[in-house]
């Protein structure tokens, strides 16, 4: 069975799933009125805002591409560039891809959320329906896509670690599109926040305020694409990496299997899911993810036992699944409106901000260690399961671990699309009239998409942490391909506590340099939002036919997070290499080890501290401890805008950056070796 092929038809069948998804929601009805023109300012907005950014990552992808065809795996002055070639060509599929999924996420999402909030006057399951489906449509793009990629060119060249190459690409477009996503969305978001809530005590998506359309902008570019480019990445990070380890154990064929059945899995389970008329949504997204990991265990393991392939294999991958979905739970725990954190939190509300932050930053601490501890569970049980095979099926093992974890992305990125559609269907009733009866199926949805990215994010900080590993044993599989003895990583040598240190601090310097951008752009726009209710008469007072100047606000936010997304990235990319240049590939292990433990501590605290302050904002506006307007809501909003650029800015992009700098390093590995200072 040639399962690359396999793959390759199962992408299709996705494809196919994806567009009839995307004309079914295009063809729901729009009610009538304001609706329409809000919805159109939004998806202006969004594809505004896309199309510079893909015009100013292109020239980035261009010169990478150039660099890669002069140094890439050799020197061009050695003769052979037709190599040097494909690794370019191979690159750019890498980024068109992932610009090509966030493109489509885009354009469905800029639909989907006019036509959901038009479904809620019929009731909450077509409300559902048209959410769901909308961000199904992201789901099996991403997952499609980011399988097709890897299936074709091994098919065409037979070379895997070419694959490594297409992952830089998807990887390095995600990080920018995660990063400008992310700056974009929490700079408006907290901008209207303090204008609109804390200085006017207006409601979020109050049509008066000019950050509004900014901020519904800002869900899908941030949220739709962004998290979609950050999980095509994992994706295809995972497979490349377990192809370098398997290409010489004869596995690869196995890893499009697990691959191919788990997007089949996904299929079954987007068109599967449902809700009731008096249903939760929550529950159904929640079931749906069941479903989808019940089909991929029992189809691979099927697959396993009919063309024998090694059963511990496929434990390692429900080991991956598992623990996926463990971790998911947790952040699900800490960050869920209806756990006990959140009520911790929104009861230290009533004491202050800095209460707030305190207890908020705690728990983002606390939940910190079964996350981590849950990846290296996941890590160790896999390698020990598949160690009695043999040294390098064991590190295959951890590689076939985050594809198992991975296997059910697409119904992951389904219910994460969803969240931030539901929530701009909220915002779109609001400002378009549609009447309470509306907003409040729609709060029900959006609560749901609260919960469901909560999880998206813990699930999303597991694949990459598992992904990266795989990554550190495909970089040690690449060092000894390439004739250099490998014994591990010497904490006691220089060269590698030098590397731990600087990997160490580079996801803290990225994530500074992140919310500094937040911070910087976010100041303009308040000015821009005060200037406006000040000198439009009438604005501040609502009267009929004043609106603000929603573009002023967009392009505050368009120019800042293109101008504030390159020079992070670049820091996180350019000491991958200075320290590779410095040390070699002992500096670069130790390097690759401190980035990935500080990363994926950052990145848990950030997420599940956000998530943490947000949900207990949203806890006091539903009636608790003063509700809306209260000092404990004042307090509340302060802390939602301090975790913000925590949980949609920095935290995500984090999961991007460790997988960048690990594929960079993998890529370079060989120059690492023969032009190293030490």
């Amino acid at each position: 069975m040639n399962w690359a092929i396999v793959s390759l038809i199962v992408s299709a069948l996705a494809l196919g799933v994806a567009a009839y998804f995307y004309i079914w929601v295009s063809k729901l009805p729009t009610a009538e009125g304001k609706l329409s023109g809000i919805g159109k300012l939004i998806r202006q907005g969004s594809f505004t805002f896309l199309k510079r950014e893909y015009k100013i990552l292109s020239i980035f992808v261009g010169i990478v591409s150039l660099i890669i065809i002069l140094v890439y795996p050799s020197p061009f002055w050695n003769g052979d560039i037709l190599e040097n070639l494909k690794m370019a060509i191979a690159y750019i599929l890498g980024s068109a891809f992932s610009g090509f999924a966030g493109a489509v996420g885009i354009s469905i999402a800029t639909i989907a959320n006019v036509k959901a909030a038009t479904a809620a006057k019929e009731g909450l399951s077509p409300s559902f329906m048209a959410g769901f489906r909308g961000g199904a449509v992201m789901g099996m793009a991403v997952v499609s896509t980011s399988l097709a990629g890897p299936a074709l060119l091994y098919l065409i060249t037979g070379n895997s670690e070419i694959v490594l190459a297409f992952s830089f690409g998807a990887s390095s477009l995600a990080l920018f599109a995660k990063a400008g996503g992310g700056i974009f969305t929490k700079t408006a978001d907290i901008a209207a926040d303090l204008t609109g809530k804390v200085e006017l005590g207006i409601a979020e998506d109050d049509p008066r305020n000019p950050a509004v359309i900014a901020d519904n902008v800002g869900d899908n570019v941030g949220d739709v694409a962004g998290m979609g480019a950050d999980l095509f990445d994992s994706n295809v990070a995972s497979i490349a990496a377990a192809m370098v380890i398997a290409a010489a154990l004869g596995q690869i064929q196995l890893l499009f299997c697990f691959g191919a059945l788990g997007l089949l899995s996904s299929i079954i389970g987007v068109l599967v899911a449902r809700v009731g008329k008096h249903g939760d949504p929550g529950k159904a997204l929640n079931g749906g993810t069941y479903l989808t990991c019940g089909i991929f265990a029992a189809l691979t393991l099927a697959a396993c036992l009919i063309w024998n392939y090694e059963l511990r294999l496929w434990g390692a991958a429900i080991i991956g699944m598992l623990a996926g979905v463990a971790i998911g739970i947790t952040s699900d725990f800490f960050t869920g409106d209806d756990k006990m954190p959140v009520e911790k939190v929104a009861h230290a509300c009533q004491n202050g901000p800095a209460f707030t932050i305190l207890s908020g930053f705690s728990y983002g601490l606390l939940s910190s260690f079964p996350s981590l501890a849950g990846i290296g569970i996941a890590a160790l049980a896999s390698y020990k399961l598949c160690e009695p095979l043999g040294s390098d099926y064991a590190l295959l093992g951890i590689s076939v671990a985050a594809i198992g974890m991975l296997s059910i992305v697409g119904m992951i990125i389904s219910n994460d699309a969803y969240g931030p559609i539901v929530d701009n269907a909220r915002g779109v009733a609001e400002m378009g009239d549609l009447g309470e009866d509306v907003i409040e199926i729609t709060d029900k949805l959006d609560a749901a998409g609260n919960t469901s990215k909560a999880i998206t994010k813990g699930f999303a900080v597991g694949a990459a942490g598992l992904t990266v590993i795989a990554l550190l044993s495909a970089f040690a599989e690449i060092i000894s391909n390439a004739g250099l003895e490998f014994t591990g990583f010497d904490l006691m040598n220089p060269l590698v506590f030098f590397g731990m240190l600087v990997g160490a601090a580079v996801p803290a310097v990225f994530s500074a340099m992140l919310m500094m951008g937040v911070n910087r752009n976010s100041q303009k726009m308040v000015e821009e939002i005060h200037r406006q209710f000040n000198t439009i008469e009438g604005l501040k007072e609502g009267r009929e036919g004043v609106q603000p100047e929603y573009d002023k606000c967009i392009d505050i936010a368009t120019i800042g997070a293109l101008k504030e997304l390159i020079p992070a990235g670049l820091v996180a990319i350019l000491t991958t290499l200075a320290v590779g240049f410095i040390g070699g590939v002992n500096a670069v292990g130790g390097y690759l080890a401190g980035n990935i433990v500080s990363g994926l501590l950052l990145a848990v605290l950030m997420d599940n501290a956000g998530g943490l302050w947000d949900n207990a904002k949203k806890y006091i506006e539903s009636g608790h401890f003063g509700g809306k307007g209260s000092e404990a809501h004042k307090a509340a909003v302060i802390g939602d805008t301090v975790g913000d650029p925590f949980k949609d800015t920095a935290g995500p992009s984090i999961n991007t950056q460790i997988t960048v700098v690990s594929l960079v390093a993998s890529l370079a590995a060989t120059l690492f070796m023969s032009c190293s200072l030490f």
